[in-house]
């Protein structure tokens, strides 16, 4: 069955337009609460990003999970990762994120997470779906969910991000810079790397509701590029708004972007043995560079489709620890079990200790193929992706780049825009190669 609200990553979307209102968040806090119910207690987690309307959508959600006879434990701002962590710690039934995660702060949308800190299977949003279909009711007053507020939510994921990295590990000597997209990791984020012995430097650590992911975080990196040379620092790290991201720039102020951070891991988990004869998990518009890179090292490699779900589902498919996105998504299964930026940022920064080399050395291991990615915006019902004169022009480009590069067009599941992406070895045909995809693309869906 195909799915009515929920997208690849929850659902997402303007606020103030449906669903996106204060009265569709109720209903599917009932219907989220009635349906994590049939097991018996239920307790939820809820947590947020900085944006303004977190306020209004934790309100509503609260009454209806409550409604629903769902107890709530209120997390406050804090990364998406760290409520996936929390729900398995407290042993909570599911957790609920209020964040559009990299979007600007006039979007707003809702992530769950099952009670293994998880995406909720395909089966499970389908019953919130059809729940939400159904009138609300409300159980007997003597029933009514409880809520509370966790008030230690905060330290406990800095001691978690701590021990991703060995006992005694210090960081003493490395000046870092830390943007934290005046978005959910702007408390624990700058506290993890201090209090592990780095000089840190914060930027975009002020929210206040409206200026997340605005001009700053892995969305925006130019403020940091600035920061890292001005401040001279060894590196700087970038999250984006709920944390689930993160990008880097080397001393000279060059952006790392997901592949090449992941590439470092994998090559530092190679090195150590904690592979353990696994490999790593990319997706469709990971850069070839990455699949070389790691095929000289012996490691496999597979792509799946876009979106951390999917991603998971295929480590969990072949029980391997790694995988990740060149957005900066990275999963590290043996410490998480979502994207998350600060746990994949420690592991880079151990990867550069053992080898004693700064980010700007290291990652000189792999060879980034020129990839050129052009978003064309589209309205209405069209598939521009399988139109025939968008598949024409596709196997054109294909053959001319005689095996030297690839063609990639899908739509995104977030936003109404088609992806062209080009990649080969020669970045001005690359260039004109995309461009003259997206222009086919753009007159169909006119």
């Amino acid at each position: 069955m195909s799915k009515k609200y929920f997208g690849t990553d929850g659902i997402r979307g303007r606020v103030g337009e449906y669903p996106i209102t204060p009265d569709f968040m109720l209903k599917l806090g009932w219907a989220a609460g009635k349906a994590f119910r049939r097991q018996g207690v239920c307790r939820v987690l809820v947590g947020k990003d900085t944006r303004i309307s977190g306020y209004m959508f934790e309100s509503v959600l609260e009454a209806g999970l409550s409604a629903a006879g769902a107890d709530v434990l209120l997390l406050g701002p804090m990364p998406t990762p760290a409520i996936a962590y929390l729900t398995r710690t407290f042993h909570a039934e599911a957790g609920i994120v209020i964040s559009a995660s990299h979007n600007p702060h006039y979007d707003n949308g809702i992530k769950f997470f099952s009670g293994h800190g998880t995406k909720l299977p395909d089966e499970l949003e389908l019953i919130i779906e059809e729940l939400l279909d159904t009138p609300m009711s409300v159980v007997d007053s003597a029933h009514l969910g409880k809520v509370s507020r966790i008030n230690d939510a905060a330290g406990r994921y800095i001691e978690f991000c701590k021990s991703s990295v060995p006992t005694g590990t210090s960081f003493a000597g490395l000046k870092v810079v830390v943007d934290c997209a005046h978005g959910a990791t702007y408390k624990v984020a700058p506290s993890v790397f201090r209090e592990l012995g780095a000089e840190v430097a914060v930027l975009a650590a002020q929210p206040n509701g409206l200026n997340i992911n605005d001009r700053c975080g892995s969305t925006d990196i130019v403020a940091l590029q600035a920061e890292v040379l001005m401040q001279r620092a060894d590196l700087g790290i970038a999250f984006d708004g709920d944390g689930d991201r993160v990008l880097m720039v080397d001393h000279t102020g060059a952006v790392v972007d997901g592949d090449e951070l992941l590439f470092l891991i994998a090559r530092d988990m190679q090195e150590h043995g904690r592979l353990q004869g696994g490999g790593v998990v990319g997706t469709l518009m990971s850069n070839l560079g990455l699949e070389l890179a790691l095929q000289d090292m012996g490691v496999p490699f597979v792509r799946a489709k876009v979106g951390d779900r999917y991603v998971m589902a295929e480590l969990l498919a072949r029980n391997w620890q790694l995988g990740g996105e060149s957005s900066g998504h990275i999963v590290c299964c043996h410490h998480a079990t979502t994207g998350d930026g600060i746990i994949a940022a420690l592991q880079v920064l151990m990867a550069l200790k053992h080898r004693g080399q700064r980010l700007a050395e290291a990652r000189q291991g792999m060879r980034k193929f020129p990839q050129v990615l052009v978003n064309v915006r589209y309205t209405g019902d069209k598939d521009p992706v399988g139109h025939p004169a968008v598949q024409e022009a596709c196997e054109r480009v294909s053959e001319q780049m005689a095996g030297r590069g690839r063609v990639l067009l899908r739509k995104s599941g977030t936003e109404p825009l088609v992806r062209v992406m080009v990649e080969g070895d020669d970045e001005s045909q690359v260039r004109i190669h995309a461009d003259h995809l997206a222009r086919i693309v753009a007159d169909v869906c006119a």
